[in-house]
């Protein structure tokens, strides 16, 4: 048993996340910024600085500020293209601003790992590793070219090359680290969102088919009893034309169609509607109806329920949930997939839990992510074996990811393992998913359980 999933967010850019009025705003905020340190330097504590230079290169994103504000709008979302551009601007803008006042030797320096960071959070991987090469080659240039800062007395501002070589090796250090771990955080959020996402919809679709199911066994629960009414006038009109050859062809007309109409409603749906017997079933009613799907797929699926030594043989009624049946069809769905021959469902309760176990008699989960199973968008590297009975499957854990996610969302309690000689009686190998609810979370109450029906609630 292996991961899978649907084909939904498979597809994982970033492309247009940032509005453009984001950056505008953090680069109002450096600028601000940049002018308080220079305006503190040159009357706080008197060091000379290239004052006009410096007026032009912070005087330079000040344009392209008020550019942008007149040429865009403020809701425009930036392409991979135009993000580098800007970052790698504001990249540069910092590294010349620090070349005129004394490159490594000016503790801020430090601020070169702002863009590096806002990058590694919004842009691919080759877009951040070219702006953090860029970054690493303005810091080594820093530490060897720069217009030292001078005091009122005219002697330089100059750090011990051993304290500018330290500082050069942890801005190295925190370009590669902040930009990895930046980039790492923001994947595995992007990553569970968008795993979130498939599985709301996932269960959106389920929800649906459960309601559309509903509605169809109501309208045939509804209408069987005008069709029979129809059909029993029609058979008595036959009767009763006898010597009327025109009159008595319509009333077999009508009788047939009442027939088809009656095969077309039973083909449709069980009799019913939202009453109870839509609502809750016993427990291997409502597995076996969450497997069907898989279970004419040319392997052997087998259901084995296992009553208590002691407290209630009875199967318990549960509600027939959408979280339930579409996770364990998931469940399924994978066991079949990897099953080389068989797979066994084993269903068991006692007076406190209700148990799920399924087992097939396939390889067994790929070690490589046996401690990550239920993750979203995990990769293991395919054995050839996998690749000749799967050519065209390319799983990234997405499908365990909803089953785990809704089946826990119902108040089970998930387990993985590789069976060895346990999964099936005779087999080795293969994948074990058990799946245990407290009784009180799924069971239908003894009030409702298996008692009358009541009266059927009208369709609103």
């Amino acid at each position: 048993m292996a991961q899978s999933e649907p084909d939904v967010f498979q597809n994982n850019k970033r492309s247009n996340w940032l509005r453009m009025r984001t950056l505008l705003v953090l680069r109002w905020f450096a600028v601000a910024g940049q002018i308080g340190a220079v305006l503190a330097a040159r009357y706080i504590y008197d060091l000379q600085l290239e004052i006009g230079l410096i007026a032009l290169v912070i005087g330079a994103p000040v344009l392209v500020n008020v550019v942008s504000y007149f040429l865009y709008p403020e809701n425009r979302r930036l392409t991979e293209g135009q993000a580098d551009l800007l970052i790698g601007f504001d990249l540069l803008q910092l590294g010349l601003l620090l070349y005129l006042t004394g490159g490594l030797n000016n503790p801020f320096a430090l601020l070169i790992l702002a863009p590096i960071t806002v990058a590694s959070t919004i842009l691919p991987l080759r877009s951040t590793l070219i702006l953090g090469g860029t970054g690493l080659v303005i810091v080594t240039a820093l530490w060897f070219i720069n217009i030292p800062i001078m005091t009122q007395s005219g002697a330089p501002l100059i750090l011990p090359d051993l304290f500018v070589f330290g500082f050069w090796l942890s801005l190295v250090i925190g370009v590669i680290f902040v930009g990895i771990y930046a980039r790492q955080v923001t994947q595995e959020t992007l990553s569970m969102g968008e795993a979130l996402v498939a599985t709301q919809m996932a269960l959106a679709r389920e929800q649906k088919l459960t309601d559309l199911g509903g509605v169809v066994a109501a309208a045939a629960h509804e209408l069987g009893t005008p069709l029979a009414t129809i059909k029993l006038v029609s058979s008595e009109l036959i009767d009763e034309l006898q010597d009327k050859d025109d009159l008595r062809e319509d009333a077999l007309l009508i009788r047939e169609q009442a027939d088809r109409c009656r095969d077309i409603l039973r083909s449709m749906g069980r009799a019913g509607k939202e009453d109870n017997l839509l609502r809750y079933a016993p427990i291997e009613t409502v597995i076996r109806e969450a497997c069907e799907p898989h279970m004419d797929r040319g392997k052997t699926v087998e259901f084995q329920t296992l009553p208590p030594d002691e407290g209630p043989l009875r199967q318990p009624d549960i509600f027939r949930r959408p979280e339930i049946i579409h996770g364990i069809r998931n469940l399924a769905q994978n066991a079949v997939d990897f099953a080389s021959s068989t797979v066994r469902i084993e269903i068991s309760w006692s007076a406190s839990v209700i148990s799920v176990r399924i087992s097939d008699d396939g390889p067994g989960f790929p070690h490589s992510v046996f401690g990550r199973i239920g993750d979203p968008f995990v990769r293991s590297r395919r054995s050839g074996e996998d690749r000749r009975q799967r050519p065209g499957y390319e799983g990234m854990g997405l499908g365990l990811f909803i089953a785990k996610t809704l089946l826990e969302r119902s108040g089970a309690n998930l387990g993985f393992a590789n069976g060895g000689g346990r999964a099936l009686s005779g087999l080795r190998g293969g994948a074990i998913v058990s799946a245990e609810w407290p009784r009180a979370a799924i069971e239908a109450t003894s009030e409702t359980s298996r008692g009358a029906l009541g009266e059927n609630s009208p369709i609103t």
